[in-house]
């Protein structure tokens, strides 16, 4: 073999080799300062962090935080001002280069060459609030403005809602299917589906405290959207996800998840679901992302098949615990 035809192949392995690097690069983020009217609770500014990628697929992710659910526990209780019951600034807040979704390195992560929009609540009222301290939903709706105007021409858009924020994961869908019609937008919540379909909870929390403008709805039937890819995972028994609601609750946390989706689904809209057995919590950020295999259903395939296009089965565990 000449010189000069290895030289041409080593430029084309290592061109090749560039290209494969290039589609699983680790997460670079940048801060996207918001508006001068959008601050958390503390009134410190109120920023969200993009990773530019494919412009076309993008990852809209609401953090959890935290939320607060009577006057006590939303006023600031701290020594130094703050509350142990949710983030209330961003301080501490990266989304950095973390393990799970976040492992764009990884060659079964599904999500490894989209663009992502990451977005933490800091008003303890899941992304929702409108009045005194909450700020939630006004923070939100900027980064979806930001959406709409820096991904125009956007295919895809998955809503990721991590605890707290799963609970608006399908109301900031329909927020974006409205700013950008010509997308398919799919929902992905995870760790809400125990919140109780309850009125009383509306109208104590939701409204009386956060001032959502939810129009009496409860959070269960957030998800009757029709138009929306609709998908929920949840740990059959995690007590951190619903510690805040159980006085709403009526039957166990199982219970309480399997009821919600029977729920949804009798009003003509299909849930995809996904239950694991235990009282486990988190599984965005960890490796456990990938490990979580249910009925031979890996978590992570399952949410492959999901995004692109071959609607998945429920996967519900047999053994659940707690």
């Amino acid at each position: 073999m000449t010189k000069r035809v290895l030289t041409m192949l080593a430029a084309l392995t290592l061109l090749l080799g560039g290209c494969h690097a290039a589609a699983r690069r680790q997460l670079e983020w940048t801060r996207i300062a918001a508006a001068a009217d959008c601050h958390c609770a503390d009134g410190s500014p109120f920023a969200f962090w993009e990773r530019r990628a494919d412009a076309k697929k993008v990852v809209f992710f609401l953090n959890g935080g935290g939320v607060c659910w009577d006057a006590a526990s939303c006023a600031f209780t701290g020594e130094h001002g703050e509350n142990d019951n949710y983030d209330w600034s961003l301080v501490g807040t990266d989304p950095e280069n973390r393990a799970g979704l976040f492992d764009t390195t990884r060659s079964d992560n599904p999500f490894a060459g989209y663009s992502y929009l990451y977005v933490s609540s800091c008003t303890g009222d899941a992304h929702l609030g409108t009045s005194g301290l909450h700020h939630g939903y006004a923070n939100g709706t900027a980064a979806l403005d930001y959406l709409a105007a820096r991904y125009p021409d956007a295919t895809q858009v998955v809503v990721v809602g991590k605890t707290a924020g799963s609970v608006a994961a399908p109301l900031y869908g329909r927020e974006v299917a409205n700013r950008l019609p010509k997308a398919k937008v799919i929902v992905f919540g995870a760790q809400s589906g125990a919140w109780p379909d309850s009125p009383a909870l509306t109208s104590d929390l939701l409204e009386a405290q956060w001032g959502a403008a939810v129009d009496g709805r409860t959070v269960p039937r957030f998800w009757i959207q029709k138009g929306l890819v609709l998908a929920r995972f949840d740990f059959a028994y995690d007590p951190h996800a619903s510690r805040e609601v159980t006085r709403w609750m009526d039957g166990s946390l199982l219970a309480t998840i399997d009821r919600n989706e029977a729920t949804i689904e009798a009003a003509g809209v299909t849930l995809h679901s996904y239950t694991a057995p235990g009282a486990d919590h988190q599984i965005f950020e960890l490796d456990k992302f990938y490990g979580t295999t249910v009925n031979g259903v890996r978590l992570v395939d399952w949410l492959k098949d999901l995004v692109t296009g071959k609607p998945p089965a429920d996967v519900h565990c047999t053994e659940c615990g707690p």
